[in-house]
C-alpha cells in the first residue's frame, strides 16, 4: 500500500469523521459540514486550494443544475396538499377502503402514497391528529400505528425522488429521476411492508398506549377524493409513461411529446396546477404565502444537496476511485459496499439525506471496480444507497423524535419497534435489490 493510498484513505476517513461529529454531536447544519469536509480532503492529499475551488463550483453548480427544479417544485407541490387537507382526505378514503380491522395497514398505505410529494417528517405531522383519532376508534396500539405510518412514509423518503437524498445521490450516480422514481416505488413497497409486519407484531407485545383525540382530528376537508389523489397520480404517470416512451429508439411524435410531459419537471408543473385547483382561493393572498413556504423549505434543502455534489466533485479530484479500485477487488462486493456504507453513515450520524449523500459521493468513482457502471448496475446502487440511509434510524435521528413525540410513544417501545423497523426496512430492500440484479444482468 503506497504512501499516497495510504494518505488518501486517512483523508477520507477525516472527511467522514468531520461530517459526523458535527452533524449529530454539534448539530452543525450538514451544509457547512460537507462544505469543511471539502477542504479538508483536498487538503489531506495536497490538492491546491484553487483546485479545491474549482471542484467544488462544478459539483455544486452541476447537481443544482439537474435537480433544483424538481426539489423546489416537489416541495411546492407538497405545501399545497398540507394547506388543502388532501392528504386527510386521502388517507379517510383508504382507511375506509382498508377497514378498521386493518387501520394500522390503512395509515402505513396513507403513509407511503403521501409520503411521495411530501417529506417524511412533514408528512407525519400532518398525519398524527388522524393517525391518533383512528387509533381511538379502533382501540389498535398507538405504537402499531404510529410506526405503520411512520414506515409508510420513510420507504418512500429514502428512494424515491423529489425527496433530497435520492435525488442528490440520483444527480451523482447519473440515474434518471424519472426511471428511478418508478423502479423505487416497487422497491419502496416490500419495504414499507415489513416496517408494518414488525409494528404489528411487536405492538402487541408492548403496553399499550392510549391514543387522546379531540373533534378537530376527526375533520376531513369536504374535497372530491378522485381530485385529492390527481396531484399525485398524474405525476406518476406521465412520469411512467415518458420513461417508457424514452426508451424506444425512434423519435416518434408521440413520444416526443409524452418525452416532454414525462420530464419530472413538466410533470409536477402539471401536479401542482391540479392541487392548485383544491385551494378554497385562488388569489395572491392564498398561493403567494405557499409559494413563499415551499422556497423557504427548498432553500434548506438546496445548499444541502448542492455541498453534498461539491463534496462529490473534490473526491473524484482526489483519483479516489483508481486507487481504491487498484487497491481492493471490489468487485465481489457489487450492491453489498454502497448498502453497507450509507448504512454505516446513516446510524452513525443520523441523517438519511446526508447519508446517501455523502455515500453516493464515495461510490461513484468505484462503479467500475464495482461491475455497477452501467445504466442497469447505476441505478442498482441507487437502489442500494437508499436501502442502506434507512438503517438504523434511533435517537440521533430528527425523524425519530418526531414519531416519538407527535404520538406519545415512549423512548423505549420507540427503539424495539421502530428503529427495528427501519432496521427491517433496510434489509428487505437489499434482499429485493439482489433478487432485481439477479434478473436484469
Amino acid at each position: 500500500m503506497t504512501t499516497a493510498f495510504l494518505q488518501l484513505l486517512v483523508s477520507l476517513a477525516a472527511g467522514i469523521g468531520i461530517i459526523i461529529l458535527l452533524t449529530a454531536k454539534y448539530r452543525i447544519p450538514a451544509f457547512f459540514a460537507l462544505f469543511l469536509a471539502c477542504f479538508l480532503v483536498g487538503w489531506g492529499v495536497q490538492l491546491p486550494v484553487p483546485a479545491i475551488i474549482s471542484a467544488m463550483k462544478d459539483g455544486f453548480g452541476n447537481i443544482l443544475k439537474s435537480l433544483g427544479f424538481i426539489i423546489v417544485l416537489g416541495t411546492l407541490l407538497g405545501v399545497i396538499l398540507e394547506y388543502t387537507g388532501g392528504t386527510r382526505v386521502m388517507a379517510a378514503f383508504i382507511l375506509r377502503l382498508a377497514g378498521e380491522k386493518n387501520a394500522a395497514l390503512a395509515m402505513g398505505i396513507t403513509g407511503f402514497i403521501v409520503g411521495l410529494p411530501i417529506f417524511c417528517d412533514s408528512g407525519y405531522i400532518v398525519l398524527s391528529g388522524l393517525n391518533k383519532s383512528v387509533a381511538a376508534r379502533t382501540r389498535v396500539a398507538m405504537v402499531t400505528m404510529s410506526v405503520s405510518l411512520a414506515a409508510g412514509l420513510y420507504a418512500v423518503h429514502c428512494l424515491i425522488p423529489p425527496h433530497p437524498g435520492a435525488t442528490a445521490a440520483a444527480g451523482m450516480i447519473r440515474v434518471s429521476p424519472g426511471l428511478l422514481m418508478l423502479t423505487g416505488i416497487a422497491v419502496a413497497i416490500p419495504a414499507a411492508i415489513a416496517g408494518c409486519w414488525w409494528a404489528a407484531w411487536a405492538g402487541k407485545k408492548l403496553p399499550d398506549i392510549p391514543a387522546v383525540t379531540t373533534p378537530e382530528m376527526e375533520t376531513i376537508p369536504r374535497i372530491p377524493v378522485w381530485l385529492a389523489f390527481l396531484p399525485v397520480a398524474i405525476p406518476i404517470l406521465l412520469i411512467g409513461i415518458g420513461a417508457f416512451t424514452g426508451l424506444e429508439k425512434q423519435a416518434t411524435p408521440i413520444a416526443r411529446i409524452t418525452g416532454i410531459l414525462g420530464d419530472p419537471v413538466i410533470a409536477l408543473s402539471i401536479g401542482i396546477l391540479l392541487a392548485a385547483m383544491q385551494l378554497p382561493a385562488r388569489t395572491a393572498a392564498v398561493i403567494s404565502p405557499l409559494m413563499q413556504e415551499a422556497a423557504e423549505k427548498a432553500g434548506g434543502i438546496l445548499v444541502i444537496i448542492g455541498a453534498g455534489g461539491a463534496f462529490g466533485a473534490v473526491l473524484a479530484a482526489t483519483g479516489m476511485g483508481r486507487h481504491l479500485g487498484t487497491a481492493f477487488h471490489l468487485g465481489q462486493a457489487g450492491i453489498f459496499f454502497p448498502f453497507l456504507l450509507a448504512a454505516l453513515l446513516k446510524t452513525a450520524q443520523g441523517s438519511s439525506t446526508v447519508a446517501i449523500i455523502t455515500a453516493a459521493a464515495i461510490v461513484e468513482p468505484l462503479l467500475p471496480a464495482l461491475g455497477l457502471n452501467d445504466p442497469t448496475g447505476r441505478l442498482l446502487c441507487m437502489l442500494a444507497l437508499g436501502g442502506g440511509s434507512m438503517m438504523i434510524s434511533h435517537a440521533n435521528d430528527a425523524y425519530f423524535w418526531v414519531v416519538a413525540k407527535f404520538s406519545g410513544v415512549e423512548m423505549k417501545a420507540m427503539l424495539k419497534v421502530y428503529s427495528v423497523a427501519t432496521l427491517l426496512m433496510g434489509l428487505t430492500t437489499l434482499a429485493v435489490v439482489y433478487i432485481l440484479s439477479l434478473i436484469l444482468r
